[in-house]
């Protein structure tokens, strides 16, 4: 039957409206994810619900259409690539659900599973798996691929802490394992499948050589074919058809949601690394290690070739500096319900391995702040790792388990293979060693016949030898495609036959998944690899292993980081092919240039959040950043040049419209105003679209403001202690507080009221009017610059030579700049900073009783300002303090609020989500921006914290 994708399209619109891509640019960026492959599907679906997956099974067996489910992309071995339709199934699946006593957690596919955790931490539980991406993670991705990581092992992974799962089938059959009548409706509905398993389960009881295998290939880490315990472990068909799901790479179906058996998060850690002559002397060691695993956590090695790639990654210890060629290291963690017990347990461990030498110092901590960053490190080695690769090559990750006794010679036996073709300099092993788990990254030059030969001869014969020592070729990272030919290798021709006829059973038609775990092409694993063109050094590092996507603003709207990174591949790619002649991806270029101008440049709001995420501190923003430079032509330049030049003319003009709009609004009412400005906005993108909490025009006159009395305690520390130079921020020289706010003051007078509780002088430069940052003008470098050296001499002058300090009170421009001026005497500060360093400590405090929110933005959250906010919240009120900790950037991004409303709004999706349920009537940030968005979206209003101080301060006497 012909595959008919316009008919699919067609009816699939009808219900997903349009969540439907067949643009060449979303299909290939929502096509990418963390694995060496390249597919590009035909159709990208992003679904919302479980009636929608269950009318995308309909068209696709009616239109003979594949399907490929996936959740975060972060997968390594090609499972959730496709060439035909993708189904991303995150966004609206992120429901959690815990049990009375914490024992159970219901999760739906679209949670992070580091999210889960969150969740879980009151009760001092946590979920089983812990693959290192858990903070990236999705859980219908750590099901599908029966992820385990550090610490599970195989006793805590998806397998054997399911409680019950939900799927739906191929025919769109919704089976709930939790629920009893939903069960005994599948029973009666579906015998053709649970006699099937049953049979199935006989068939491999009855062979005891295959029983006695299964058993046997469990013990260890295994995610090669289908769950075959699941036919040995359980007699129930659900129980059967439950946890063959759990590893099956939507093969046999889309799993919905889960329930977990929650595990003890015990309270008292402690890590160490151990460092040893070379691994082979390591594998000694973890063997030993192994032995002890009830009272060890987590043992995990790391060649030198690892260490040495994290030499320059922040956070290192300084010892790893000191390694020395064939060194390795061993990062154990031991944890404890008390601290005696983990103190003796240590003890077991030091004595049980001190007849092994060690060949530098060890280092231990219980200090989780320390260990924390070895952790992160840690889990960050494969993207670190691979960003030292050579230029033009591909990352090839595998992922390989061996009894502990075949440890060491298993580890030998891959870098025997390293040897031999030719990897040995482009090559890490690291893993978790507790569980005999091995993770090696080659990297080779595919471009290069020799190499892409090598690899492949390298892949299969590793396959082989690891079935000889009767490990499991891959262990945790799933089978796809990058195994999938040599599922049979390592389970022999009856076990195969097995995992085949599973498939058959639930998916008959193969439209779930094709070509992965099961397929007929011996080649699959070789084809398809990702190119490696070349792009700008910083961002070249990335290899799209999404650790940054969760915490982008744009991320439910256009693109993430990575997606952003890999379009700006792509563009490059298809430059170099249109230079050479290619007419067709001269063509595709154009398209991609064409819809680059929105995706990547407009909705990306430069906060560069992303890089507090990535291993490799990759700023994605940067892209659009330089392109907006780019693209800073000279009639923009002369325009930006006659604003920064008449910036009092421009302020007054801005205080008109916001009169003009005010007055308008009177007219025709504030919602007539906000719908006929998103209306004219979509015609002429050069207009703003006007917000409820649209700002008041600022009448506050700027006046110096000498102190009423000596602050003696200032005059202590220096003459100059007691004033203060205020540099308010040409936004907040214009905006004052909407009319819905509570508190309707300007800044100015907040501060000037703090400051005169405190003895503060307040001084403002005499140019003030004609003073700005230069925020606004960073795309225009000579600008910039110039303005930068102007703002630098006045005040340098006034402030004394950096004697006084200076203040700016919007974050966003105060952190911009101090950078600017880093390298000068000046002191500058965020209002929020100067307030709890020189105002709070002089100021009497009567705290409110009342619940608050908290935000502090993303350029103070890069600031390392998120504890002072949070102290200052705490002074202020005895109530709760509620922080949506998920949202890094609100999205307004300076002028994006006004002029691309969309990003702002999907930015704060789940903030205002968050806050709909809690008692709070008032939230405070440090950005009078950032805070119209906040306040239109949570439907309370938000003000500078600096409101909240002040209101619950008063002068006190100060000796």
């Amino acid at each position: 039957m012909m595959q008919d994708y316009e008919s699919f399209k067609r009816a699939a619109i009808e219900f997903l409206g349009d969540r439907i891509y067949d643009d060449y640019l979303r299909r290939f960026v929502y096509g990418t994810d963390a694995s060496c492959y390249r597919y590009i599907p035909e159709l990208v679906i992003k679904a919302h619900s479980e009636d929608e997956i269950i009318k995308i099974y309909a068209l696709a067996q009616k239109y003979n259409i594949p399907l490929t489910f996936r959740a975060a992309g972060s997968s390594l071995s090609g499972q959730a690539c496709s060439d035909s339709v993708l189904v991303i199934a995150s966004h609206c699946w992120e429901n959690i659900s815990i049990s009375e006593n914490a024992d159970f957690i219901r999760l739906s596919c679209g949670v992070i599973g580091a999210k889960a955790n969150d969740a879980l931490k009151p009760y001092g539980k946590k979920i089983g798996p812990d693959p290192a991406t858990l903070t990236t993670a999705m859980i219908g991705g750590i099901l599908s691929n029966n992820s385990s990581g550090m610490c599970c092992g195989v006793k805590q992974n998806s397998y054997n802490t399911l409680a019950s799962l939900r799927v739906i089938l191929s025919d769109g059959t919704l089976l709930d394992t939790a629920d009893k009548q939903n069960i005994k409706q599948f029973l009666t509905t579906h015998t053709h499948i649970t006699d099937a398993l049953l049979n199935l389960r006989e068939e491999i009881l009855a062979d005891e050589e295959l029983t006695s295998l299964i058993k046997k290939k469990y013990k260890i880490k295994n995610t090669t074919g289908y769950s075959l315990n699941a036919l040995v472990d359980f007699s129930d068909p659900i129980d059967i058809l439950s946890h063959l799901f759990i590893g099956s790479e939507g093969t046999l179906g889309f799993i919905s949601a889960c329930e977990y058996e929650c595990v003890p998060d015990l309270p008292y850690k402690t890590c160490a690394l151990l460092f040893y002559e070379n691994m082979s002397i390591a594998a000694e060691v973890i063997k030993i290690l192994a032995s002890l695993d009830s009272i060890i956590a987590a043992a995990e090695v790391m060649d030198y070739a690892s260490l040495k790639s994290v030499q320059n990654a922040k956070g290192v210890p300084t010892i790893i500096q000191e390694i020395q060629p064939n060194n390795a290291c061993i990062l154990i963690q031991a944890e404890s319900t008390h601290q005696d017990i983990l103190q003796n347990n240590l003890d077991t461990i030091t004595q049980a391995i001190a007849h092994i030498p060690t060949i530098l110092p060890i280092q231990k901590s219980s200090d989780e702040a320390v260990y924390a960053s070895w952790w992160k490190i840690r889990k960050g080695l494969l993207p670190i790792a691979a960003s030292t690769r050579r230029k033009g090559s591909c990352v090839i990750t595998e992922d390989v388990c061996f009894a502990i006794d075949d440890f060491g010679a298993g580890v030998g036996m891959i870098q025997a293979l390293f040897e031999k073709y030719g990897f040995k300099d482009n090559s890490i092993i690291f893993g978790h060693a507790l569980s005999g788990n091995i993770h090696f990254i080659i990297t080779p030059i595919l471009d290069d016949s020799s190499e892409r030969k090598n690899f492949e001869n390298l892949i299969e014969e590793m396959a082989k030898n690891v079935a000889g020592f009767g490990g499991s070729i891959k262990a945790e990272h799933g089978t796809g495609r990058m195994v999938a030919p040599f599922v049979e290798i390592e389970w022999g021709k009856k076990a195969y036959e097995i995992n085949k006829k599973i498939k058959q059973l639930f998916d008959p038609k193969n439209l779930l998944n094709p070509d992965v775990i099961i397929s007929n092409d011996p080649q699959i694993h070789t084809k398809n690899l990702k190119t490696a063109t070349q792009i700008e050094d910083e961002l070249d590092t990335c290899m799209e292993c999404g650790f940054c996507e969760k915490i982008c603003p744009s991320k439910n709207l256009t693109l993430t980081p990575r997606q952003r990174i890999a379009l700006h591949r792509e563009i490059k790619r298809l430059q170099n092919n249109a230079l050479a002649g290619n007419a067709d991806d001269m063509a595709l270029l154009k398209e991609l240039q064409k819809g680059y101008a929105y995706f990547s440049d407009a909705t990306c709001a430069v906060c560069n959040m992303c890089a507090t995420l990535c291993p490799l501190e990759i700023p994605t923003g940067a892209i659009a950043a330089d392109s907006r430079k780019q693209n800073a032509t000279r009639k923009k330049q002369i325009i930006a040049k006659e604003i920064l030049a008449h910036l009092q003319g421009v302020s007054a003009l801005a205080k008109f419209g916001l009169e003009a709009s005010a007055i308008t609004a009177k007219l025709i009412g504030e919602k007539n105003l906000q719908n006929l400005s998103g209306k004219i906005t979509k015609f002429a993108p050069s207009l703003p679209q006007i917000p409820k909490n649209l700002p008041q025009k600022n009448t506050h006159t700027l006046s110096d403001k000498p102190a009423q009395k000596q602050n003696l305690q200032a005059l202590r520390v220096s003459k100059n202690s007691g004033v203060v130079i205020y540099f308010s921020t040409c936004i907040n020289r214009t905006f004052a507080p909407s009319k819905h706010m509570p508190d309707q003051r300007s800044i100015q007078e907040v501060f000037e009221s703090l400051c005169a509780k405190a003895n503060i002088s307040v001084r403002y430069p005499k140019k003030i009017h004609s003073m700005c940052c230069g925020k606004a003008f960073v795309d225009y470098e000579k600008l910039s610059k110039e303005n930068a050296n102007k703002n630098y001499a006045l005040l340098k002058e006034l402030s004394l030579n950096g004697e006084i300090p200076i203040v700016l009170d919007h974050t966003a421009c105060s952190t911009h700049l101090i950078e600017k001026l880093k390298n000068t005497q000046l002191q500058i500060y965020d209002l929020g900073v100067y307030i709890d360093r020189f105002l709070l400590p002089v100021l009497q405090i009567e705290p409110i009783s009342e619940n608050i929110g908290l935000y502090t933005m993303c350029a103070g959250k890069k600031a390392g300002q998120e504890n002072i906010m949070l102290s200052l919240a705490k002074h202020c009120t005895k109530g709760e303090i509620f922080i949506h900790k998920d949202t890094g950037c609100c999205g307004f991004a300076g002028n994006k609020g006004f002029f691309t409303p969309e990003l702002n709004a999907s930015a704060l999706e789940d903030f205002s989500k968050f806050y709909s349920d809690k008692n709070v009537k008032k939230g405070f940030g440090s950005s009078s921006t950032c805070e119209i968005g906040l306040s239109d979206k949570t439907g309370f209003p938000w003000q500078h914290i600096a409101y909240l101080i002040d209101a619950c301060t008063t002068a006190k006497d100060v000796l």
